[in-house]
């Protein structure tokens, strides 16, 4: 490691998924053990990184918004400025022409870099990029992470993917799929369990792929040895690609008493046309039977999808199939998006038939009647006792705290000598659409 002479501070900024969150705690750790100090006040930084994602266009908007408002701490305090993961990989040099305070970029597959490329910066004064793919897994230490909550924890298992959906530019920003060793895996979590976490949540673009060759190791065979591990409560994992979960899977969440009763199964829509456009390589039918059998297996499952509205060539009809299938699975949460073209994509080179005010009408639409759906399922809670990890105090109302329930569903809630990353019993008063309500009891 190389250490700075005089302590400096950085500041991230995150902008996607948990994958991104979770790359960017691996970020800070790096920094913090080569002698950096971090900040939450991006005023007070000398170094603020922005860690991208590409999935939709708005993403990419939200980059160059803030880049142009932190310039200012360039021509202010000389701060030093740069960009990485996916929008990184994608526009690579183009960010400089865009932006040309940046300093660097550093695509998703040289995170574990970062220390270096920011002293080489400062021993130069050079721009500088490293968007270079990486077939072998980095192998950053578990303990080279700075985790930004007390009581969750994400662990990487898998990244990339290969399935190559019509929409989607994972491929092209984070590369084919690649496998974290196994024996790496159960290393972190149980030095988490040591730490005192009691949840974990399985990280990957398509965690139900996960396969460690050298070990012959499938998912499955490692819910199973997570589970084992003491001290670890609950067991999460995302995302799953339908087609890739399985029975076997289906019966570990049953069978293993840490995995949570609560999936996230990503459906994108509900006709079997726009499916096969999409490329998906399942049906409607298919879904549903999967659904089907989830719900029999586990009865009191939770379940969250995601949806993709106004998909080129997107008919009326077609779009009403989305909506009677929330109505048939009555998903306790969804997160929905309007269409936008990706380069690279299948899709970019189809017609992007629907107008853009239409597809914003069918995502009002879809997030309304989703809305409703959340709200009755909600409802059915209040008068019931949950078991809920405490994550810290509420955003809405400093008087009460919040956590998750076994369905990972916010509770807020009010209580007396809580400790973050503890457990407590929640009796639930009240319901809305995207949180619960109620007090600590014994």
């Amino acid at each position: 490691m190389l250490y700075l002479l005089v302590k400096m501070k950085f500041f991230i900024k995150t902008f996607g998924c948990q994958m991104n969150e979770n790359d960017s705690e691996k970020m800070s750790g790096l920094l913090h053990l080569s002698g950096w100090e971090k900040t939450d006040d991006e005023n007070k930084a000398n170094l603020i990184i922005v860690n991208t994602c590409a999935v939709r266009e708005k993403s990419e908007e939200k980059l160059f918004s803030y880049l142009g408002r932190i310039k200012k701490f360039k021509r202010k305090n000389n701060t030093i400025i740069g960009v990485t993961g996916c929008v990184a990989q994608l526009e690579k040099e183009k960010i400089f022409e865009r932006a040309s305070h940046v300093d660097f970029i550093i695509g998703p597959h040289n995170y574990y870099k970062i220390h270096k490329i920011i002293q080489k910066i400062l021993d130069k004064n050079e721009k500088l990029i490293d968007t270079q793919w990486h077939k072998e897994w980095p192998g950053i230490a578990e303990n080279c992470i700075l985790r930004e909550s007390q009581a969750i924890a994400y662990v990487t298992i898998m990244e990339g993917c290969n399935n190559f959906c019509a929409y989607c530019i994972v491929p092209f920003t984070r590369g084919r799929e690649k496998y974290r060793p196994f024996w790496s895996i159960i290393k972190e979590v149980e030095q988490l369990a040591q730490q005192g976490y009691k949840e974990i949540q399985l990280l990957g673009q398509n965690v139900n792929s996960y396969f460690y060759a050298p070990e012959g190791k499938n998912f499955v065979e490692l819910l199973r040895e997570v589970n084992k591990i003491e001290g670890i409560e609950w067991i999460r994992f995302i995302t799953s690609h339908p087609k890739n979960f399985t029975k076997e899977i289906a019966h570990a969440m049953k069978d293993l008493d840490k995995i949570c009763p609560q999936l996230h199964l990503p459906v994108q829509a509900g006709s079997t046309p726009i499916l096969k456009r999409m490329r998906r390589e399942y049906t409607r039918k298919d879904y549903l039977e999967k659904i089907d059998y989830l719900k029999k297996l586990i009865p009191d499952i939770s379940l969250s999808t995601d949806i993709i509205v106004g998909f080129p060539g997107e008919t009326r009809r077609e779009f009403e199939e989305t909506l009677s299938l929330l109505k048939e699975v009555e998903f306790d949460n969804i997160f929905s998006f309007r269409y936008s073209e990706r380069p690279y994509t299948f899709a970019s080179r189809m017609e992007d038939d629907v107008p853009y005010k239409e597809k914003i009408k069918r995502l009002i639409e879809l997030q309304t009647l989703q809305k409703e759906i959340q709200i009755k399922n909600n409802k059915k809670k209040i008068g019931k006792t949950f078991k809920v990890l405490v994550t810290g105090k509420s955003k809405k109302d400093k008087n009460m705290w919040t956590g998750r329930n076994i369905y990972n569903q916010v509770v807020n809630f009010k209580g007396n000598n809580i400790k973050i990353g503890k457990f407590v019993n929640v009796f639930i008063t009240d319901a809305g659409p995207y949180s619960l309500r109620g007090k600590q009891v014994k």
